[in-house]
């Protein structure tokens, strides 16, 4: 029976199950969101949401419980700086969970888990992602305008060779359909010298 046993045990030990809840609410701490498994995004959400209720109290004690959970530094700093004064007058839904559908690799139902209040964040990581993403498009199309110019350029060369190639072939073809001059006038000195032996001889 499992009368009162809520713990959603994710197909992994205490140890294992206990780093996964503190690495995903760390990144949603610091990040302000997180996309991952539906089934995750749902323990998280319990597990972030008490240590957010822990950390309005603002007390050593309070931090020194958040860090024995979370492992990490900057994620209680941002928790007990950021988040706590936030939510003071909120008394819980601290988190919303927007499912996305499933994931194409494997078909796992997957989902965002976000702080309320906090969208702008994620407004700001999505322009930032926008920005790089129009950067990388300008670059792509300075490489392609570039490799153009370079291709143009090379076709100009060839053409040039080419032209240059016909100019000579046209040249030698003239040349050889002209009769040479000198062979003329070596002809002319052989009559000549014919006539003056037969003048001779006579």
């Amino acid at each position: 029976m499992r009368h009162r046993n809520i713990v959603k045990k994710l197909g992994r030990t205490a140890a294992h199950r206990k780093a996964t809840m503190a690495n995903l609410a760390s990144a949603l701490l610091q990040h302000k969101h997180i996309e991952t498994t539906e089934a995750k995004a749902r323990v998280t959400r319990r597990f972030a949401e008490r240590l957010i209720t822990l950390a309005k109290q603002g007390t050593l004690h309070a931090r020194r419980i958040a860090f024995q959970r979370l492992k990490q530094k900057s994620a209680v700093k941002a928790l007990f700086d950021e988040i706590a004064p936030r939510f003071k007058d909120r008394n819980g839904g601290y988190t919303r969970m927007v499912k996305l559908g499933r994931r194409s690799g494997d078909g796992a139902p997957v989902a965002v888990l976000e702080l309320v209040g906090f969208e702008t964040a994620v407004k700001k990581q999505k322009d930032r992602e926008a920005r790089a993403e129009a950067k990388k498009e300008q670059e792509k199309k300075k490489q392609k305008a570039s490799e153009k110019a370079e291709k143009a350029e090379e076709a100009q060369k060839e053409k040039k060779a080419e032209k240059k190639k016909e100019e000579k072939k046209k040249e030698e073809k003239k040349s050889e359909e002209k009769p040479k001059p000198k062979e003329k006038e070596k002809k002319a000195d052989g009559d000549k010298d014919k006539k003056t032996d037969k003048k001779e001889k006579k």
